[in-house]
């Protein structure tokens, strides 16, 4: 389930809710029982690494390696190349 952040009109705290895809935003502050708005923050992971490719997942085979599928068609276009 994703973490929403809401933020008060009336006493300006932001404050986080748990909540379901499916379920209907807070209206009321927590704090104070003023009116609320769902509002937008940053996500929470970062995207790092060699690649994002399927060989970088691929069991048994290291990051960075192509598959032989890949390898051998390779070969063929380098080979008609000449």
């Amino acid at each position: 389930m994703p973490i929403y952040e809401y933020k008060c009109s009336k006493c300006g705290r932001i404050f986080e809710a748990l909540q379901s895809l499916k379920a209907e935003p807070i209206r009321k502050c927590v704090h104070c029982q003023g009116r609320s708005r769902k509002i937008v923050s940053l996500s929470s992971f970062q995207l790092k690494g060699s690649g994002w490719y399927v060989s970088d997942y691929k069991k048994g085979a290291p990051a960075g390696k192509k598959p032989d599928a890949a390898a051998k068609s390779e070969k063929k276009i380098d080979a008609n190349a000449n």
